[in-house]
């Protein structure tokens, strides 16, 4: 069965191919931080326009390098939820359209159930059950992960997501748009430990997160001057240590409270070298294993989405018919197994 996976929930354009037989066929992908970076952030009306810019040069050109036509295509599979309302709608519109067309099914996919089982893409995947660390820009969440659409939230960020922060705190060092990889690059140049920043929950004796406050560590250490060089660097570093730092003591307790000894790790703060290098650390002291996507799949790709729904079509689940539905917003654990 080969579906096509559209994603539109926020700044990326992404449409991909994949087969239940071969695997992932091939995948496109358009990022808009060009578009949004004299603006400091992400503005949803450019987000949409871009979206119906590029979304049928992407069909176009995915069909092309798969070899493959509209009639080649068994479903379709796109972001319904969460994401910005707007972009929703126009990934939904062209794949219920695509659908009704080719005369195939169209299933809306959950943009975090695409996160979450990404790592299923790689060459050596993981195996349910497993402990995932979500963590991205709009999420930071641990999750017992059983089986397709068997999700069990153990817990979550209470106020700012990893990925927002690292963003708040790239505009308060001055930094431009995207934030947070480019605050993770200058910490690279930097030195952790010059400063005492908090590490908030770490001993809360939960798996809940909250990075609220560490933010506002940061602009108290920068209020009132101007932060270039060297000391930014620093700064850099030990904010990102501390973010770090919180992320595998709770992923590590998870695994320890869950008897697992699987992780997998999603969503675009999933690509931080740091990161990984402390879960791989944290790991290997534990004798678990870490999970990557691979790189090119850690940010929102269709990919994801058409692997997602792949998974649904194939054992018959099917949308509504031809109808435009999105939820912006849409909680992970209404999702039910494929049936």
């Amino acid at each position: 069965m080969r579906v096509l996976g559209i994603e539109t929930s926020c700044d990326e354009t992404g449409v991909a191919i994949y087969d239940t037989e071969t695997g992932l066929l091939g995948h496109c992908l358009h990022s808009q931080i060009e578009l949004h970076a004299a603006y400091g952030g992400v503005v949803p009306e450019l987000a949409s326009r871009d979206h119906i810019r590029r979304l049928p040069l992407l069909l176009k050109q995915v069909l092309s390098e798969t070899g493959l036509s509209a009639g080649d295509i068994d479903g379709v599979a796109y972001t319904a939820g969460p994401g910005l309302a707007g972009a929703l709608l126009v990934g939904a519109s062209v794949a219920e359209a695509f659908a009704l067309s080719a005369g195939v099914p169209a299933l809306p996919v959950h943009h975090l159930e695409g996160h979450l089982l990404s790592p299923l893409l790689s060459a050596n995947p993981p195996q349910f059950p497993f402990v995932a660390l979500l963590v991205s820009g709009g999420h930071t969440q641990l999750m017992r992960v059983t089986d397709v659409g068997d999700y069990e939230l153990l817990g979550e960020s209470l106020d700012d997501a990893a990925g927002e922060a690292f963003d708040k705190t790239a505009k308060l060092l001055g930094l431009g748009y995207p934030g947070g990889p480019q605050l993770a690059a200058l910490a690279e140049g930097g030195v952790a430990g010059k400063f005492r920043l908090p590490r908030p929950m770490l001993h809360s004796g939960d798996l809940d997160f909250s990075f609220s406050g560490l933010k506002t560590a940061v602009l108290n250490c920068v209020s009132g001057g101007s932060w270039r060089g060297e000391q930014a660097a620093d700064l850099a570093a030990d904010f990102q240590e501390a973010v770090v730092d919180v992320l595998c003591a709770k992923s590590m307790s998870a695994l320890k409270q869950s008897g697992l000894n699987a992780l997998v790790v999603a969503g675009g703060v999933g690509a931080n070298r740091r990161l990984r290098e402390r879960l791989d650390e944290a790991a290997r002291r534990r004798r678990c294993r870490v999970y990557y996507p691979e790189p090119a799949l850690c940010t929102d790709n269709g990919a994801m989405i058409a692997f997602a729904g792949a998974l649904r079509l194939a054992v018959g689940e099917r949308g509504d018919g031809p109808a435009i539905r999105i939820r912006p917003r849409w909680v992970l654990s209404e999702l039910k197994p494929p049936h």
